[in-house]
């Protein structure tokens, strides 16, 4: 655990999550790949098929932190996790809707406010998976409160993995069975880091 105020750079939370996904990478590999599989499926089903992402998406988005968050801590973690978060399907349905309009709301102004938003509610799904009797609309104001002056830090963290994302295209995509594991796994770590760093949250 992280010594509490001691705020990472992204460079050494990046570092963090490549030392705890060796000797790991074919589980991560295999979860993330199922979970960018099932969600996306349902954009293939014609008249349907939004209904059932809209249904989805929360309960994913919970389990893939679910997963990721376990990976980070060193715990036991299986593929079955993903699936965790349709054991609070309402809460997690609640908040991923939330977010997405919200987020929706805010970019009507301009795409900045936009972005400002989504980056205050990005670690909402964290906070819930930490906190399980939260309802959604506490996850989302502590996540805006555990974000703030740290917005930015966040978004370059998202951005330092740009350069790989257009290497894994150049691949014809094979290159995210690694980048995406990658990517989570880093996000896990920032929130970690950013929660031990405050001793709350």
């Amino acid at each position: 655990m992280e010594q509490l105020g001691i705020i990472k750079s992204n460079a050494e939370i990046r570092e963090s999550a490549r030392k705890q996904l060796v000797g790991r990478w074919g589980p991560a590999i295999l979860a993330y790949f199922i979970i960018t599989i099932i969600v996306g499926l349902p954009g293939t089903i014609p008249d349907v098929g939004f209904i059932i992402s809209l249904l989805i998406a929360g309960p994913f988005a919970l389990g893939q932190t679910i997963y990721s968050i376990k990976f980070k801590r060193g715990e036991q973690v299986f593929i079955e996790n993903i699936f965790d978060g349709f054991k609070r399907f309402s809460t997690a349905f609640v908040l991923q809707f939330l977010i997405s309009l919200f987020v929706f709301l805010w970019s009507l102004l301009l795409i900045i406010p936009g972005v400002i938003a989504y980056l205050g509610y990005s670690q909402a799904f964290y906070i819930l998976n930490d906190n399980p009797g939260l309802t959604a609309t506490e996850a989302l104001n502590r996540s805006k409160e555990m974000m703030k002056g740290y917005r930015g830090k966040f978004f370059m963290l998202q951005l330092s993995f740009l350069g790989w994302g257009i290497l894994c295209i150049l691949t014809l995509g094979i290159g995210f069975l690694w980048l995406v594991p990658y990517m989570n796994i880093s996000f896990a770590n920032f929130y970690d880091n950013l929660k031990n760093a405050h001793g709350s949250f």
